[in-house]
């Protein structure tokens, strides 16, 4: 009997990503292949661990040790605050120096391009370049240069990569949303105050794609700031018992497509 191509689109949504490996825990756990990933912003970091092969405990251990002062390298704001110098050089020793198209399973990165408003997608080159492209949120980090193209956040012309997966092939598509607006959030610095404004910009754009997924899994983190990197184990925990919810949904529709296959 024909399998399906199972494929996951990680969206963007700052620390509340790592409810992004919460999702591939209960997956893993309950045996359900994931085949490729497609992902925007912390969406393309966890794909990028997750490829390199770090196996699912250590990446739990690496993401609740994630500080802050890991990545906040400051800079003289002319195009963002954070120079995103300390992340990629992060990103690089934790994916070994690998290339998109050696880690072990397909993966697409999207970022965007800031000069034409496209969406870019990397599936080969520098994990670390591709990521540290894909989250360059707007105004925070640094945008990327990369080939002549000013580089930024994947989750501004895709925030979660449904599309992206489909066109890798993937013939049932798990979307993983982590970008709920948190109501009456506190607002007190220009980090609250841009992140904020993109969660709501993509409230709309998210509500009218949902039907585009299979399956599409939004993990109840909103009461968790996007930039607080505080409650990582609770993050994660959210993913995998949102995750454990869909099973039953996730089993359906992998034997519909089989009975049509």
């Amino acid at each position: 009997m024909e399998h399906p191509k199972i494929g996951l689109a990680l969206g963007s949504g700052g620390a509340r990503g790592f409810a992004h490996l919460g999702v591939i825990m209960a997956l893993t756990e309950a045996g359900i292949p994931i085949h490729l990933i497609a992902g925007s912003s912390m969406g393309a970091l966890v794909a990028g661990f997750y490829g390199a092969g770090i196996d699912l405990d250590r990446l739990y251990k690496l993401s609740t040790a994630f500080k802050r002062k890991y990545f906040l390298d400051f800079t003289v704001p002319k195009m963002g605050l954070i120079s995103g110098k300390k992340i990629k050089e992060f990103i690089r020793v934790f994916t070994h120096g690998k290339n998109i198209e050696e880690l072990s399973l397909p993966i697409s990165i999207v970022a965007t391009d800031l000069l034409t408003g496209e969406k870019v997608i990397f599936q080969k080159g520098p994990v670390a370049e591709a990521v540290r492209a894909s989250i360059s949120i707007p105004g925070i980090f640094v945008p990327e240069k990369y080939n002549g193209r000013i580089l930024v956040d994947g989750g501004v012309a895709d925030r979660v990569p449904i599309s992206v997966a489909k066109e890798m092939g993937a013939d049932i598509v798990i979307a993983v949303d982590v970008s709920r607006v948190k109501r009456n959030a506190e607002i007190t610095t220009i980090y609250d105050v841009i992140m904020q404004s993109i969660d709501i910009m993509h409230t709309e754009i998210i509500n009218n794609r949902e039907t585009s997924a299979d399956v599409m899994i939004r993990p109840p983190v909103e009461m968790y700031s996007s930039r607080a990197f505080t409650h990582h184990e609770e993050i994660i925990k959210a993913g995998r018992e949102e995750t454990k919810k869909h099973l039953l949904q996730i089993e359906t529709v992998i034997e519909q497509w089989k009975g049509e296959h």
